[in-house]
């Protein structure tokens, strides 16, 4: 948003344009996006959910994301569903910090590629595999299998220490993330690949921030 759309308050001040508002359950998807606007030092406020009490089913959050499902962020007038979309989106909002490599870096297409391999590929995969379920056939699957999954991913960590080699990235606080419970529910193997990317995630400053105020806002 421009700075010339916001409006001044009636107490002066000129509310912040960066501003965002996230919807957010503790312990959900949304508490990865919770952890990227801590990356980002982004400014935001918190719109909380219940969603045991089924807060979220009900017509005022259904009218933000009729699937009824978190995250969602509103920036001014946007409002932003689905965890790739909310990351792809912040990261591009606060270029400052750095986690988005900007159109013309050689890093652009693979920083979309992994970005958008996690929501078409991999947790369809890890859903499916936890259900029992299994892939489909190939030319109908949107993964393949969850082992090339698997492989397709560990080939890429091996390389590390982060999915852009040297260069940490929102997607790495998404696969960080989602990473840390997948293994914690033993959804996902923990491959030495593996353990140790989870291990450089859980070590980030921000990362303990987050969990500190998902822990609060649970309790």
């Amino acid at each position: 948003m421009s700075q010339d759309r916001a409006t001044p308050h009636q107490d002066g001040h000129t509310p912040d344009p960066d501003r965002v508002t996230l919807y957010h359950a503790p312990n959900t998807r949304s508490s990865g996006v919770l952890l990227l606007l801590e990356e980002l030092g982004a400014p935001h406020d918190l719109h909380l959910l219940d969603t045991r009490a089924g807060e979220n089913r009900e017509p005022a959050y259904l009218a933000v994301n009729p699937m009824g499902k978190v995250p969602a962020i509103r920036h001014g007038e946007a409002v932003v569903t689905e965890q790739g979309a909310i990351f792809l989106y912040l990261a591009d909002l606060f270029p400052r910090a750095g986690l988005a490599p900007p159109l013309g870096d050689p890093l652009r297409g693979p920083y979309l590629r992994w970005m958008v391999y996690y929501g078409s590929c991999f947790e369809p995969a890890v859903v499916d595999k936890a259900r029992g379920l299994e892939p489909g056939p190939q030319a109908m699957s949107p993964y393949g299998s969850f082992g090339a999954v698997l492989d397709t991913l560990t080939a890429q960590l091996r390389r590390g220490p982060y999915l852009l080699g040297t260069r940490f990235s929102a997607a790495d606080v998404l696969w960080g993330s989602a990473l840390s419970w997948t293994t914690q529910f033993r959804l996902v193997p923990e491959t030495p690949e593996i353990a140790a990317y989870v291990a450089r995630h859980a070590a980030r400053p921000a990362v303990g921030r987050a969990r500190a105020r998902d822990g609060a806002l649970a309790g």
